[in-house]
């Protein structure tokens, strides 16, 4: 459906020349938004999708374990877009190693990531709204190493900044000016909290998603930030029990179109298009998560069929075997401290774990040698 204007141009003067800053009208669209019966299909099926995904959390011997390589695994992506080159073995090696052949800028942002999302998450849990201030913490913790540390970490931006381009006056797109941003938040928050009025948690991720791209609250991290906002929303509002749904790498495969749809929102109002896009990538997201769930499970009661027949050697690689499905890369000398083996016995059951093909060791070190579940690394790089 094509609406006018979804907002108004303020001339700004910035850096000696003159531009148009887009400041966006409040939330929920007007007029409303218009349910073709496309439309509402993709939606059915998306969350149809999203559901089959909460469900197949709970067939893996440990959810929090596959959350771990999950959410990891989304920051690398997410990371990418802004343009990181750090791959899932580089933060895997980094935290579990300090390893220092790895990109370190590059690992430490995609690191902050992770700990930015574990901490809204875990803010949510404790029962702390999705609010202002919990997007302030995160971004704080999101900046605070790499590129972005000089860039007001938790901070709303003082200043103008814009979206390609080399200054204002030939950018893709320059945000609200500094002095707007805090009225437009206030109304983003206000919808956050289903004011004017309630909206299902689905929509109201779609819609909150580009309304803080629009705004583009800070000077670095928004897009990251933004991407974010999805999951908590269905977090916090139940739609999933578990963060199992990251659309970093739908949107990084689909990059040229998701940034068409941006601008025309802005500037035909074509919320539907946004609506039926983000509906499609939930739903390919979705499946491909479910997928992955079941290899995950499947591979892991294998392998366990695998490691019983060693026999008298069965009990001390089960450990090991339990602590890879926490982290797929690993150390020995770490395997002797998550599982209070000795040193010798870890080693031992490496050898074993090898010969059957369930680890693969990565480096020839003969100390602080590095060890791989390789399979399980497979079907997450998948």
């Amino acid at each position: 459906m094509k609406r006018q204007l979804q907002g108004y141009y303020l001339p700004i003067s910035t850096a000696g020349e003159t531009a148009k800053a887009f400041v966006p009208n409040p939330l929920p669209p007007e007029p409303p938004i218009e349910w073709s019966p496309e439309l509402l299909a993709a939606f059915d099926s998306a969350q149809l999708a999203l559901g089959r995904l909460d469900g197949a959390g709970a067939m893996l011997p440990s959810t929090s374990l596959f959350l771990y390589m999950y959410v990891r695994k989304e920051a690398v992506f997410s990371s990418m877009i802004e343009g990181t080159q750090s791959s899932l073995s580089d933060l895997l090696l980094y935290e579990i190693a300090q390893e220092p052949g790895v990109p370190l800028d590059d690992v430490r942002e995609v690191s902050s990531y992770v700990a930015a999302m574990e901490h809204g998450l875990k803010r949510l849990a404790e029962g702390f709204p999705l609010s202002l201030r919990l997007i302030r913490e995160m971004h704080a913790i999101l900046l605070a190493e790499g590129r972005g540390q000089h860039a007001d970490p938790g901070e709303f931006r003082r200043s103008q900044n814009w979206i390609g381009g080399t200054r204002p006056g030939n950018a893709y797109f320059v945000p609200p000016p500094a002095q707007n941003v805090p009225e437009c938040l206030g109304a983003l928050e206000k919808f956050l909290h289903d004011m004017p009025q309630t909206t299902p948690p689905f929509l109201k991720a779609a819609l909150a998603h580009i309304q803080f791209e629009t705004i583009h609250p800070f000077l670095d991290g928004n897009g990251r930030v933004g991407r974010l906002l999805i999951t908590l929303i269905l977090c916090e509002q139940k739609v999933l029990r578990e963060p199992l749904l990251y659309l970093s790498l739908y949107f990084k495969e689909h990059r040229q179109y998701y940034y068409e749809l941006l601008n025309s929102i802005r500037v035909t109002g074509n919320w539907e298009a946004w609506l039926l896009f983000f509906a499609e990538a939930v739903t390919a997201t979705a499946t491909q998560g479910v997928e992955a769930i079941n290899k995950l499970a499947k591979m892991a009661e294998t392998d366990k069929v695998s490691i019983y027949a060693l026999g008298r050697a069965a009990p001390s690689a089960e450990q090991i075997h339990a602590a890879l499905l926490e982290r797929p890369i690993v150390t020995a000398n770490w395997l002797v401290e998550k599982t209070g083996l000795t040193a010798a016995t870890v080693n031992k059951a490496l050898e074993h774990l090898e010969r059957i093909g369930i680890v693969r060791q990565l480096n020839d070190a003969k100390r602080n040698r590095l060890f791989a579940y390789a399979q399980y690394m497979d079907i997450l790089n998948a």
